[in-house]
């Protein structure tokens, strides 16, 4: 039998400590049908069936119950040694490995990273992405941190907050509304607004959700295109609206024009600087020029 990877142990520990497929795929940040098949292939590797399941009901077998406390310890152990090397190998710290959330416009991190890379030994090695995968690379120890849209789950992360991105309504330059210098959300009950998909950011989805309700807001929604460039496109040829954090105002595109929202605080992108289990070397230079780069910009941004 092949040796058992990391990767089935940690889904394995997820459906046995939750007991539930559709919670621990949430925890996981993926869909349930590739969790169960994953279980389902671990059990054929195994011979053993690890898990009594029907429609109502999860449980543990006798062989799960016995897995359960060695594939954690054996998670613990990997994570341990994972970071005793990058602590030690030839004295030099290996470089931070930090995500940047996709859900404010990139260039409002520019500033930040080039600061960054001038103040540590090597530059960060960055990757963009959904928040809540950048919290699943953090939590499997992929990542030392990230900036990360709020609200996300973040489980048992630490995240220290770094201030709101309000939204901002944009509109097509020939719009009604376009020539006000604020829009309400009442004001665009008639619009098609281009919305994202909840699987993408289900917290943050679930809170505008809740805004939206106390507004009475229920616009004919369109699904977002995750290009931003395509979507600015589609809201220039007269196709809907857009609800975007204010660092989106950035980009500029011939047809476009972007109005601040008077429920824009309520509906803002919180940003937070979430860390892993293992402080890095570098955790106390990066909480300190990303409070310094970050503030700078969402001050410039959002007035």
């Amino acid at each position: 039998m092949k040796a058992l990877d990391t990767r089935a142990l940690e889904l394995f520990v997820a459906v046995a400590t939750c007991l539930n497929f559709r919670h621990a795929a949430e925890r996981l940040h993926m869909t349930q049908p590739p969790l169960s098949r994953a279980i389902r292939q671990l059990e054929e590797r195994l011979g053993q069936r690890l898990f009594e399941r029907d429609t109502r009901h999860v449980a543990l077998t006798s062989a799960g119950k016995a897995l359960l406390p060695r594939a954690q310890r054996i998670l613990v152990l990997l994570d341990e040694a994972l970071g005793t090397v990058r602590a030690l190998g030839d004295g030099t710290a290996a470089p931070l490995r930090l995500g940047l959330t996709t859900a404010v416009q990139a260039g409002l991190f520019r500033p930040f990273t080039e600061a960054l890379a001038r103040a540590l030994p090597q530059p960060p090695v960055l990757h963009a992405d959904a928040s809540p995968k950048l919290v699943a690379a953090l939590r499997a120890g992929r990542l030392d941190a990230a900036v990360i849209a709020l609200p996300t789950r973040t489980f048992e992360l630490a995240v220290a907050p770094l201030g709101p991105q309000p939204l901002l309504a944009a509109l097509p330059a020939a719009h009604p509304l376009a020539r006000r210098r604020q829009v309400a959300l009442a004001d665009l009950a008639d619009d098609k607004l281009f919305w994202f998909e909840r699987a993408r950011q289900p917290a943050f989805f679930d809170h505008c959700h809740a805004v939206f309700a106390r507004h009475g807001f229920a616009p004919r929604l369109l699904r977002e295109p995750q290009d931003h460039h395509v979507l600015l496109a589609g809201i220039a040829a007269g196709q809907g609206i857009a609800l975007l954090p204010a660092s989106f105002a950035a980009l500029r595109l011939r047809g476009v024009v972007y109005r601040p929202l008077r429920e824009g605080i309520e509906l803002a992108v919180g940003l937070g600087l979430a860390t892993g289990a293992t402080s890095h070397p570098a955790s106390a230079t990066l909480r300190r020029i990303a409070q310094q780069h970050l503030a700078q910009a969402r001050g410039r941004k959002s007035g």
